[in-house]
């Protein structure tokens, strides 16, 4: 691990799928393999919103649509090497990604923290030359589990049933699992069955109870373990994050004083995040970190309060990663701003719309 004397004792940390690449990998697997994948992904990342954020079901996770999507990849016969081979071809980085790492390596010590699954945290390694040993994602071997034909078949069926049933929709002004209509409860409770009753009793439930998704409370665990790593603390990390996967970590980071940045985030992620960040390429984040690094989070602050192209000569950033990033956004300046409670809806849904433009309107509207 590289460092310099400007930032030594910080410490990056940040999410893959949004702040480094435009990818949503599962939702892509699932499009690609299963029939009316797209929709079952959907359907089910929705459901993962109303289980983690409304309902807080014990022991459940924002992210684990990562594995309650695997038993019905498996009814399709999807491979490990099918999911590696699929993400090599697709891996889609944002502009100025590569250099946004490379730039904050040479900073301080840089970490990515993903729900994705590993096969792609390697194949998008790989294209960037970032150490896989610096990543924590969701480990998954799909040879492990057998799943009868039989069960496939049933599992395609209740697939088939699920694409059928109503887009579930969710009000970010619902609290809780009362005040959900009975529309949406009733399709809860379907989905309640299938998930936790008739899949969890067949041979592919052992996917369910083994799995474990890097997301919610497993990203702020994957925190405190890289803070001990580097013998640093909370007030040193620096976290770029994305949705409602992020949310613990952003809570564990801004109460121990570090920065949280929400990067073209959704409405989860800039409610609980310091700064907004709205842009069509990467290597802002590593002025960010750059900045933190040197000056501190308080002057940081105060420097995001006057965020323009003029301000930017008086920050003094390293040379090179400044003509990067002010080549990069020749085109368009991005958009950094504090999130106070005065503009928070407004933020929220300004990054919610400047992330499908960005990363296209199915991708950008998953949590």
């Amino acid at each position: 691990m590289t460092s310099s004397a400007s930032g030594s004792h910080k410490i990056l940390v940040s999410d893959c799928e949004g702040p480094i690449s435009r990818n949503d990998n599962a939702f892509e697997l699932a499009d690609h393999f299963i029939s009316g994948g797209d929709r079952l992904f959907t359907l089910i990342s929705r459901y993962d919103d109303i289980l983690a954020d409304i309902v807080k079901r014990e022991g459940y996770k924002a992210g684990d649509t990562l594995k309650l999507i695997l038993p019905f990849l498996k009814a399709y016969d999807v491979t490990n090497e099918m999911m590696t081979g699929f993400s090599s071809r697709n891996i889609l980085l944002m502009p100025g990604a590569g250099e946004m790492l490379e730039f904050v390596r040479r900073l301080m010590p840089a970490y990515i923290v993903s729900t994705s699954y590993e096969q792609y945290m390697r194949a998008l390694c790989g294209i960037i030359s970032f150490p896989f040993e610096s990543v924590y994602c969701t480990r998954l071997d799909l040879y492990k589990y057998s799943v009868p034909v039989k069960e496939k078949g049933e599992l395609k069926h209740l697939a088939e049933e699920m694409i059928r049933l109503p887009m579930l929709e969710i009000s970010h002004k619902v609290q809780s699992s009362k005040t959900l209509t009975p529309g949406v409860q009733e399709i809860v409770q379907r989905l309640d069955e299938i998930f936790w009753k008739e899949i969890a009793h067949m041979k592919a439930g052992q996917i369910l109870r083994e799995v474990n998704p890097v997301g919610g409370s497993e990203k702020a665990t994957a925190v405190k373990d890289i803070v001990i790593k580097e013998k640093g603390q909370l007030q040193d990390v620096v976290y770029i994050g994305d949705s409602i996967t992020d949310v613990t970590a952003f809570r564990l980071i801004r109460d121990g004083g570090g920065l949280t940045v929400s990067f073209n985030g959704n409405s989860y992620a800039v409610r609980e995040a310091e700064i907004a960040v709205l842009s069509e390429n990467a290597v802002v984040s590593a002025v960010l970190a750059d900045l933190f690094g040197r000056m501190g989070k308080a002057r940081l602050m105060a420097l995001v309060r006057e965020w323009n192209p003029h301000a930017m000569e008086k920050f003094s950033l390293y040379e090179p990663m400044k003509r990067c990033f002010l080549r990069l956004c020749r085109r368009k300046f991005p958009k950094v701003e504090l999130i106070t409670e005065k503009n928070m809806e407004k933020l929220a849904q300004e990054s919610t719309e400047f992330r499908k433009s960005v990363r296209g309107e199915a991708i950008g509207k998953l949590g």
